[in-house]
């Protein structure tokens, strides 16, 4: 069984909290976001399926055409056994991330807290992605597989010695003319330690990562918005450490928002 499913099945036998027919998913919606960081040539666009669950929020990114937004309106008000079994990936994911993410608040559970500094969008993306590097434990020269690519987190694993190897399904080349895999396998193979986006657990490549890190002994950092709750049930099991940046993300507010870190110490 896949990890992931393995990970369902468990809440879906009650295993993690309350059962989740007896949970119910208060609100389910979309966001549409487009930025470009000042500077860059790059303008990043994202789709979100949000779930929210008493205060928590549950968040999966999807591409283009994945999701049809009608769905928000007949998934909200019902129960999470519904959202957890039917529906598309996306839906799905954000349903478990949301289920996880109420019954064990990242702010009960982290090992820190990280407060990125109020200010402008990019001086917010390098403070986040500071820290997710700060996650690595990895020598100078090492090679660091980075699936989902964003550009200040390849400046941010520079900073530390290491050598970024950059993979992602929509972007050709850095901000730097880098170029950019969209093979997985190569990167995976050639990496000592692995830093993956929580999208894939929404593109379905986490399973995959997550067997190739276990298999090959390699660190895996996730650096989640999408499924920050249920990457983080896989600490100690796969995944090394992790930064977990719960909606309202960053991206989203010029104020103070929180980080919450698991594993080596930044």
């Amino acid at each position: 069984m896949r990890a992931v499913d393995g990970l369902t099945a468990e809440v879906l036998a009650g295993e993690h909290g309350p059962h989740p027919a007896d949970v119910v998913a208060t609100s389910v919606f979309w966001v549409h976001h487009g930025t470009r960081l000042a500077g860059a040539p790059t303008t990043y666009r994202n789709q979100y399926l949000l779930v929210r669950v008493g205060a928590a929020f549950g968040a999966c990114a999807f591409e283009p055409g994945e999701v049809d937004p009608d769905l928000c309106a007949g998934a909200s008000g019902r129960t999470l056994d519904v959202l957890l079994t039917s529906g598309p990936s996306a839906l799905r994911a954000a349903a478990l991330d949301a289920y996880l993410a109420a019954a064990r608040p990242h702010a009960d559970a982290a090992d820190r807290r990280v407060l990125l500094p109020a200010g402008a969008p990019e001086v917010r993306a390098r403070a986040r992605d500071a820290a997710v590097a700060g996650l690595l434990d990895v020598a100078a020269g090492a090679k660091v597989a980075l699936i989902g690519v964003v550009n200040p987190l390849v400046a941010a694993i520079r900073e530390r010695g290491a050598v970024p190897l950059p993979c992602d399904l929509n972007l050709r080349e850095t901000q730097w003319g880098d170029p950019v895999t969209p093979e997985m396998d190569g990167v995976l193979d050639a990496a000592d330690a692995v830093v993956a986006t929580g999208m894939t657990l929404g593109n379905g490549t986490f399973d995959v990562i997550l067997e190739r890190c276990r298999r090959r002994d390699l660190p895996l950092v996730v650096y989640a918005q999408s499924g920050s709750a249920v990457a983080r049930a896989f600490l100690g099991a796969g995944v090394t450490a992790l930064s977990a940046e719960p909606f309202p993300f960053s991206q989203f507010s010029a104020d103070e928002t929180a980080l919450y870190l698991y594993g080596r110490a930044a």
